[in-house]
């Protein structure tokens, strides 16, 4: 009974459909009673899978703390881009707002030759007023003599 229930096993086992009971039934048998001789195959598995579990690892690892360098150098990096953004944006505008002399006469000439078609737009508009009263003194007159 025992030797069929250790192959049954043994078949889930290498399915990949045992529980950590099954495994620990299967590693009890195998490490400590005589094993058949058509499962002696079998046997240095688990004597390796046991000697791998209690292996451990001696040496000490020393892990980077979390206040690293990288992560220092990355706050130090945005900081300037901020800063750097800063002066740029200063400079930009404090740049705008002051002119040539070129460009403020230009700027000058700009705003006469505005009021000039500003003062020739009125006066066309006037004149197309003006037009109308002609055309519809044209069309009373020519009612008048027909």
């Amino acid at each position: 009974m025992e030797l069929a229930k250790i192959e049954q096993l043994l078949v889930a086992y290498f399915e990949g459909e045992t529980n950590l009971q099954d495994e620990k039934t299967l590693r009890d048998y195998f490490l400590n009673e005589n094993v058949p001789t058509h499962l002696l195959q079998y046997k240095p598995i688990f004597i390796g899978l046991e000697a791998a579990r209690k292996e451990r690892f001696q040496k000490e690892i020393d892990l980077p703390k979390p206040e690293t360098a990288a992560f220092t150098n990355w706050k130090y990096i945005a900081v300037a881009l901020l800063v750097l953004s800063f002066l740029v944006g200063g400079v930009y505008f404090s740049q705008s707002n002051k002119l040539t002399p070129e460009e403020k006469e230009a700027l000058a000439a700009f705003e006469e030759s505005k009021k000039a078609m500003l003062l020739l737009s009125q006066n066309l508009n006037k004149g197309t007023e003006r037009l109308t009263l002609v055309n519809q003194f044209s069309t009373a007159k020519n009612k008048v003599f027909e």
